[in-house]
């Protein structure tokens, strides 16, 4: 075990160049000790491919329940496997605590904590703070720490830095910092072109020392790594990154609203536009933005530029945009009843998928809950189906609003089969590939279809002959 940073710290920065890289010689072999704060979807994933290439792999989580199914060989993410998990738990090369002590003995610590927003979309680094300052007391001598966590530039040095150097250690001499943000795209990293081997990875540190050692780190797992020259330049590379999906998605979405009032199928519309060979990237439309990054992320950037008197235009426009589109589902919905002499008052509607993507257990800002709370708001009997999802809370929100209304409301997982053929309307808000959209079709009477699920099954708005759903798209 290393020992604390003491006043032998400064003793041991004078020591010669080949003790001072010695770190680097056990990244280069794979005989550290790596640890990882948060094992949630970015961070669990890492834990297992750094111990799967050789490392004994520390992972920290203040989730008692979820430090207890990890060591038991159960993972808590579905881009880990349960027997990959339990092998790596076997050969002594993975554990998980809840106590941050344990890193005393890691060579190498890497935080993958949340970065959320407060309200007024402030950023929130507490989860950063917390994992640094819990970790301050463990900072030894040859010591790696790397953010992956994504944030605004600056956050780095800002947060990070002070908090190491306070304790005596020099960053680039007696310790090395670095940023390397996190590209795991959840549901999708089990696929063979979409890995964290495969992914580029953003490497930067806050001196050329520093950098050496992040690149020595992710080397081993990675096969392409892409150095940029500051710790700042990969914090804005992580935000632009993101910022670009925001805004090309909302994009879409406004396109989306121009071809339902011009009575165009948008989809066919994208499809068409994307034939060309250059120049196009399609995206698609949806009920709106969510998960931990697409509708969090850019938010830090336009934080960061209003400390610096700078308006960021495209991205608060484009943040408007998806924020309304759960109120044009509803607004759907409405136009949809109405046409079959009902209204949303009393009407019984299913929502039919509530995480923020298909095939992922995560309902973080997804705008499924919007949906809900809208049609609650307007006195709808709402329910919801989502194999993942056994139990949700949902905010009601009053009409022409997005203030909370009232208390939320808890719902149970409806049973499918029962919902869909009790229901008046169906609203199609996440595609899981689990569903059969045949049997969903056949029994269900109207449909809202947000992201052309069932562009293979049914026409959008055909007459209900009582076989079929009668389906209405975005």
């Amino acid at each position: 075990m290393h020992p604390a940073a003491g006043p032998s710290t400064h003793a041991r920065a004078d020591a010669s160049t080949s003790e001072r890289t010695t770190l680097a010689s056990r990244l280069h072999d794979r005989t550290a000790t790596v640890g990882i704060i948060g094992l949630g979807f970015a961070g669990l994933p890492l834990g297992v491919a750094l111990a799967s290439a050789g490392f004994r792999v520390i992972g920290v989580d203040l989730d008692a329940s979820k430090v207890d199914a990890i060591n038991a060989g159960r993972s808590p993410i579905a881009d880990v496997q349960d027997d990959v998990l339990a092998a790596l738990r076997t050969s002594g090369k993975f554990e998980a605590t809840t106590e941050y002590s344990a890193l005393a003995a890691a060579d190498s610590v890497t935080i993958c904590v949340p970065t959320p927003l407060l309200p007024g979309h402030v950023p929130d680094l507490t989860y950063i703070e917390s994992a640094v300052d819990a970790l301050a007391p463990y900072l030894h001598p040859e010591m790696l720490v790397v953010l992956e966590s994504t944030t605004y530039p600056g956050t780095t040095e800002e947060i990070i830095q002070p908090r190491v150097e306070v304790r005596g250690l020099r960053v680039g001499v007696d310790v090395f910092i670095g940023f390397a943000p996190e590209r795991i795209d959840p549901g999708a990293t089990s696929s063979p072109g979409l890995t964290v081997h495969s992914v580029p990875k953003l490497v930067a540190g806050a001196t050329p020392a520093c950098l050496m050692h992040v690149q020595a780190l992710y080397a081993s797992i990675v096969d392409r790594l892409v150095p940029v020259s500051s710790l700042r330049t990969a914090e804005m590379a992580k935000l632009v990154e993101n910022s670009f999906r925001m805004v090309n998605i909302a994009f879409v979405n406004e396109v989306a609203l121009m071809c339902d009032r011009l009575g165009i199928d948008v989809w066919e519309v994208i499809d068409a536009a994307a034939t060309k060979p250059y120049g196009f990237l399609p995206h698609y439309p949806g009920p709106g933005l969510g998960g931990h990054c697409i509708p969090v992320d850019p938010y830090y950037l336009v934080w960061k530029l209003k400390t610096l008197n700078m308006p960021s235009r495209f991205i608060e426009l484009a943040g408007e945009i998806n924020r309304a589109m759960p109120a044009h589902v509803v607004s759907k919905v409405a136009t949809a009843l109405e046409a079959r002499g009902l209204t949303v008052r009393g009407s019984r509607i299913l929502v039919l998928g509530v995480t923020y993507k298909r095939d992922v257990a995560d309902v973080r800002e997804s705008p499924s809950l919007d949906i809900l709370g809208l049609l609650a708001g307007r006195g709808a009997v709402v329910a919801y189906h989502d194999p993942y999802v056994p139990v949700l809370d949902v905010p009601v929100q009053a009409p022409g609003t997005i203030d909370i209304h009232g208390a939320p409301i808890t719902l149970h997982r409806s049973d499918l089969l029962e919902g869909l053929a009790s229901s008046d309307c169906v609203v199609l808000a996440t595609d899981h590939t689990s569903y059969d959209w045949d049997v969903v079709v056949r029994t269900a009477r109207l449909i809202i279809d947000t992201r052309n699920a069932l562009r293979h099954v049914g026409a959008p708005a055909v007459p209900n002959d009582g076989t079929r759903a009668a389906i209405v798209k975005l």
